[in-house]
């Protein structure tokens, strides 16, 4: 051995392979999110609704009279009595237009905010995570809590439908009648549809968290959004722009009870859930990585 060689510094051990660290990012951020207690009582919220709906019903027609008369109530209240899978249905469009979305809303907007009003994000950035993959590990959270939220929904709503009514072959808007089983599968897709429908919502508040250092105001920020836009969405004067309101199309999957499916508007919906994801999330990286960390 030369005295250059004694000399020189023990190799560097061989880093950790970035998809493995990043898997194990991702795994710390989910445990993180579904552990907190303000998680677990949105989730708690969002599985008692489909209960609170299917007993209301289930007291409203204990004399025989049918439910939602006059075609009051959510969209598919009326065959809830019929058949208990409908309470799936019914769940779902009844929590679509704000609870569900709230919850998004909460999560997405601390997803950034809270760990800087926490003092923790620059922590989190001392790692070798970057602030690219950080960012996106916090983005497939949020999303990972939209797909945990509708499939609590949709669970809960099947549970208690199954309790209180009968179960059996499902008559879809059409007026055709298909299976059972195919109605279940039915009723899986279009929670799945429901969960997409949140993703573009989830990155508008993902760039909402990443403008303030408080949680507070980026939750409080992304629900009034939600809700300012939900609140113009019933004006026809602005029905040029609606289309492009992420909410506009969330109840199009209705659609997939009908036979044959109705695809237009459900993929419209995708499309735009797809476009708010790439602009807000774009808006989030270049805020995020051009902003100074001091908490």
């Amino acid at each position: 051995m030369t005295r250059e060689e004694a000399a020189a510094p023990p190799p560097a051990p061989a880093r950790e392979p970035r998809a493995l660290w990043t898997l194990g990012l991702l795994h710390s951020e989910l445990l993180t999110t579904f552990r907190r207690w303000r998680t677990l009582a949105l989730l708690g919220v969002l599985a008692a609704v489909p209960v609170l709906v299917g007993v209301a019903v289930k007291i409203e027609t204990s004399d025989g009279s049918a439910a939602g008369g006059g075609g009051a109530g959510p969209a598919f209240i009326s065959q809830v009595t019929h058949n208990g899978l409908f309470l799936v249905f019914t769940a779902l469009a009844a929590t679509l237009p704000f609870f569900l979305p709230m919850a998004i809303g909460v999560v997405a907007g601390d997803a950034i905010a809270g760990e800087a009003s926490a003092g923790t994000l620059r922590y989190l950035l001392v790692a070798p995570a970057g602030r690219t993959r950080l960012l996106l590990t916090k983005y497939a959270t949020v999303i990972a809590f939209c797909l945990a939220a509708t499939l609590v929904v949709a669970v809960s709503a099947f549970a208690a439908g199954a309790l209180l009514f009968p179960l059996g072959d499902v008559t879809t808007i059409s007026g055709t009648r298909i299976s059972f089983a195919e109605g279940l599968g039915r009723a899986l897709l279009i929670a799945l549809v429901v969960a997409a429908s949140l993703v573009g919502l989830a990155a508008l508040g993902l760039f909402v968290s990443t403008l303030t250092g408080s949680g507070i105001a980026a939750m409080a920020t992304t629900v009034g959004l939600l809700i300012t836009v939900q609140i113009l969405d019933q004006f026809p004067q602005l029905h040029a722009f609606q289309p492009y309101f992420f909410s506009h199309y969330w109840l199009s999957f209705a659609d997939l009870l009908r036979e044959p499916v109705y695809w237009d508007d459900l993929l419209r919906n995708l499309g735009l859930q797809g476009l708010y994801a790439v602009v807000f999330g774009s808006a989030a990286w270049a805020r995020f990585t051009a902003k100074d960390i001091t908490a």
